[in-house]
């Protein structure tokens, strides 16, 4: 008896998501962004996935600096499953991360496996009609089709761009007329009212061959680019890490403008799904329930005779006193103030502190490590303090400094320290001295997590004061 092939997700993670700093930053981004509910948008997307991938597999694209904490977050919440990664040495967009996928989902499961494309930062709130427009689209990619996920537009959304429908194909999809770059907002009312419009969402799905052979005809040098990272890539290695040279000379390009926009048998499914690509304040808003004069709080805050305003505070109370159409958002090192109508803009705020190479465009006091944490306590001229938490069976790369000298003291569990020649252990209470140009190493052998406090002194204390010699996670 035959069977359908195949469907793997492919989840593509990457982008700093600009527009909802302070939250969002380049270190730690939008995907890792905790909702109210306590859960990632990343956890939500690995979840719906597999809930419909036909056989627990799935193969998410990202980089290295975000792999060790996304395979953790898709441990806590599809543990069950195997999780497959590749790694781009350098985001080129998404065509060259689809052609990497579909390379490596037909080498693993052949060239009529199905690739469903899922963004790893949108959150859907109806699984159930997802589901059946996934079931829909994979019947339609069976037939050689590229097929879109299209979302049911709510309003006249600037924000996004249209997919225009076409003739209907069989029960609950069209082909597509044209897919139409994001309007303006009479352009948007417009495409609205016809009801001849859907918003690309970034959802498709394909059989991997279909889509090879469409980059082949619409995008053959990306293709080429890709092809030439594969044979230069040690494809035996787990994750797969693309070789980082012959990957940053592929050219960077959207799958919409590369192939979708160009390629023939291109269908969509409609699907009224409580989509959501949260890509502003304004859209993390509208997730929490509203008070009678419009104002929404996460966290701690108090509003006195204020309306329409968003406030949402991690570290200490907000409060707002006769203010109106605002958004507040307070993550203890940085203060986000913009009226709701300019939401949109708040990424010319990172654009500004890019510029100035400020620190809180990449990091959050608060950054995490393959082997755990750290946060920053205290930053000044003369000194940086942080708290380390070493996870069990968390190590710290071999290393030196050549501008500081760190003080470590162990406030709960216990560490294997090495330092020059020298290997002991740490127990609460003990501290040890660690001068600048000395090799040293920590680890962490026992089964709970091992906090340490680190004062350093010195000239310099950023963080490419750090020479790794030796680094069980691939960083040295």
């Amino acid at each position: 008896m035959a069977t359908d092939p195949i469907l793997i997700p492919v989840i593509l993670s990457g982008g700093s998501g600009t527009r909802l700093w302070p939250v969002s930053r380049k270190a730690h981004p939008k995907p890792f962004m905790r909702l109210a509910n306590g859960q990632t948008l990343a956890e939500s997307t690995i979840e719906r996935a597999m809930a419909v991938a036909s056989a627990p597999v799935s193969l998410t694209v990202t980089g290295r600096d975000y792999y060790f904490l996304t395979r953790d977050l898709y441990q806590r919440s599809a543990g069950e499953a195997e999780h497959h990664f590749l790694l781009e040495p350098t985001g080129r967009n998404t065509a060259p991360a689809i052609a990497a996928a579909a390379l490596w989902v037909t080498e693993h499961f052949g060239p009529a496996a199905r690739m469903l494309v899922l963004p790893a930062d949108h959150l859907v709130r109806d699984l159930d009609r997802f589901t059946e427009a996934v079931d829909r689209a994979a019947a339609l990619a069976d037939e050689g089709n590229l097929v879109c996920l299209g979302v049911e537009p709510t309003h006249a959304e600037t924000g996004f761009g249209y997919i225009r429908v076409g003739q209907p194909l069989g029960s609950n999809a069209r082909w597509v007329d044209a897919f139409v770059e994001k309007p303006d907002l009479a352009t948007a009312e417009r495409y609205l009212t016809s009801g001849d419009y859907l918003w690309n969402g970034g959802m498709f799905c394909f059989r991997a061959d279909a889509i090879l052979a469409s980059l082949e005809e619409h995008a053959i040098d990306i293709l080429d680019g890709v092809r030439a990272t594969w044979r230069a890539s040690a494809t035996d290695q787990a994750p797969f890490e693309l070789e980082a040279e012959a990957f940053r000379r592929v050219r960077a390009e959207s799958i919409d403008f590369a192939v979708m926009e160009k390629a023939e048998h291109r269908a969509v499914v409609p699907v009224d799904c409580g989509w959501s690509d949260i890509g502003s304040w304004q859209a993390i808003s509208e997730l929490y329930e509203t008070d009678a004069l419009g104002n929404r709080v996460q966290g701690e805050g108090v509003l006195v005779d204020s309306r329409n305003t968003y406030v949402q505070g991690e570290k200490r109370l907000v409060a707002a006193v006769g203010v109106d159409n605002l958004v507040i958002v307070d993550t203890g090192d940085a203060v986000l103030v913009a009226s709701r109508d300019r939401a949109q803009e708040v990424k010319a705020v990172v654009e500004e502190l890019t510029r100035q190479e400020h620190d809180l465009a990449v990091y959050h006091r608060t950054v995490h490590r393959p082997w755990g944490s750290y946060t920053v306590l205290e930053d000044a001229d003369d000194c940086k303090v942080k708290r380390l938490v070493v996870r069990p069976g968390g190590i710290l790369s071999l290393q030196r400094h050549q501008h500081r000298n760190e003080h470590w003291t162990v406030v709960a569990g216990e560490g294997a320290v090495q330092l020059g020649d020298d290997q002991f252990v740490m127990k609460t209470g003990q501290t040890i001295e660690i001068a600048a140009g000395t090799l040293h190493r920590l680890e962490n052998p026992g089964r709970d997590d091992l906090h340490i406090i680190e004062v350093q002194t010195g000239r310099y204390f950023g963080e490419d004061d750090i020479e790794r010699l030796e680094d069980v996670y691939g960083r040295a």
